[in-house]
């Protein structure tokens, strides 16, 4: 038990010698959702696309350098026939980049573009004649 305080202690005071505070990071937790036939399919795929995700999600909010965590995926049986089954699986995974990585909201954003002609109606549709 001591033993568990002293490393407690040690984590917290590395914290603040390296001047590591909340202030200093940011972080989301995201999560992709898969639903598909069998269990190691849906773990598989929830994982591939969740890094995807990431990737998308950073370049969209501006952050160039971020961390992930350790992904978790846990998955639960959506349907359960004799033959075959299908589970729903989840993985999720914290992001943390550094504070100020990412510009403000709007900011940077390029402003949205008018357009330059309005887009004409297309023709109503007429009622179809049948000969006799």
């Amino acid at each position: 038990m001591r033993l568990k305080h002293a490393s407690a202690i040690a984590v917290a005071a590395a914290a603040v010698f390296l001047g590591a505070t909340a202030a200093d990071a940011k972080c989301q937790k995201l999560s992709f959702l898969v639903n598909d036939y069998g269990k190691d399919g849906p773990t598989r795929d929830a994982k591939n696309l969740l890094d995807k995700y990431i990737v998308d999600w950073t370049k969209e909010k501006g952050i160039a350098n971020y961390t992930v965590g350790k992904k978790d995926v846990s998955c639960e049986l959506f349907l359960n026939f004799i033959v075959f089954d299908e589970h729903t699986c989840t993985a999720s995974a914290m992001v943390c980049w550094a504070d100020g990585a990412a510009p403000a909201p709007g900011a940077g954003a390029p402003a949205a573009k008018a357009p330059a002609t309005p887009v004409p109606k297309p023709p109503s549709a007429k009622k179809a004649q049948v000969p006799g």
